[in-house]
């Protein structure tokens, strides 16, 4: 799977999330543009987890904060569990 198809899958679990429809680029943040508190970050996490059948741990989760290093992130640890 490439970085493309990562964030396609990443865009499609975001949708329900994305209440307000705001328009995601690589530099979205999730909590300035997205306006996501812990809990719907968690949620949306969990959605993600189980999309790609991986892990993204607490410290992981901390040091992600635009859309581009989620979608990099995930698709680093598709690449090193596929």
């Amino acid at each position: 799977m490439d970085r493309a198809e990562t964030d396609r899958r990443i865009r499609e679990q975001l949708e329900p999330f994305n209440s307000k429809r705001i328009a995601v680029a690589e530099g979205t943040s999730f909590a300035g543009d997205l306006e996501f508190d812990s809990l719907t970050v968690m949620d949306f996490v969990a959605a993600i987890e189980d999309e790609f059948d991986i892990i993204i741990s607490m410290n992981q989760q901390a040091e992600i904060e635009t859309w581009a290093q989620l979608v990099d992130a995930v698709h680093a640890m598709r690449k090193d569990g596929a």
